[in-house]
């Protein structure tokens, strides 16, 4: 058990979550350049799932920024980030992202290997919630692992998943720990159901950012 809802412990989460997911500083520098060419002043950001900041380190030194909200379900996450950013442009919430209140407030929203840990009918109704915080033309992305679509592909995938994070320095055990929560302890979807539930949440443009090893990265612009 651990004080949030990924595999490890916020104090721990920075330094793992690189043993753990191939490319991971890949994805932050995807959004920003996405963003970069979509809009690329005065944004007011929301950043679900926020951890301990991450995105928000390289949104203040590279954008500019007029509103940066960091939402997470774990107060020690948010501790962590107020710690790092507290400053008059960020602002904090800790509570699950269903229960979110923005209403057109956002140009950005993005969400980090967030949304995995919902069921299907979750992502949809939280991708509504990101929807409802756009402005129009605000740009919704987000990163997940996805689920394979033959047996044989989870298989080789998760396989090849566990022998990067050998090659990172976990031990075995760590590795088949890890592995064993696919399906169990998240729940990905196929690369199509990622656009298909885009869309049902009312995206009429969304497409892949990014595809790599068991992950990938979608966005959304609200039109």
């Amino acid at each position: 058990m651990t004080d949030n809802h990924s595999a490890f412990d916020s104090g721990e989460y920075d330094r793992k979550i690189l043993q753990t997911i191939p490319y991971y500083q890949e994805f932050y520098k995807n959004v920003i350049d996405l963003i970069k060419v979509h809009k690329a002043e005065d944004l007011a950001w929301l950043d679900v799932g926020c951890g301990t900041g991450k995105m928000a380190e390289l949104a203040f030194s590279d954008m500019d920024i007029k509103r940066f909200v960091f939402v997470d379900s774990s107060e020690n996450m948010i501790k962590m980030a107020k710690q790092r950013f507290n400053n008059i442009k960020s602002e904090f919430n800790v509570c699950n992202m269903l229960d979110m209140p923005y209403m057109e407030e956002f140009d950005v929203v993005t969400a980090i290997q967030v949304n995995h840990y919902f069921h299907k009918q979750q992502k949809i109704d939280v991708l509504k919630k990101y929807y409802s915080a756009l402005k129009y033309k605000g740009i919704y992305i987000g990163f997940e692992n996805f689920m394979p679509y033959t047996e044989y592909g989870v298989r080789l995938g998760l396989e090849r998943w566990k022998s990067y994070q050998l090659c990172q320095g976990k031990n075995f055990e760590e590795c088949q720990k890890h592995m064993s929560r696919f399906g169990i302890e998240y729940f990905p979807i196929t690369i199509s159901e990622h656009l298909e539930i885009l869309n049902l949440a009312g995206f009429k443009a969304a497409e892949i950012l990014w595809l790599s090893n068991l992950q990938v990265g979608v966005y959304g612009i609200k039109c």
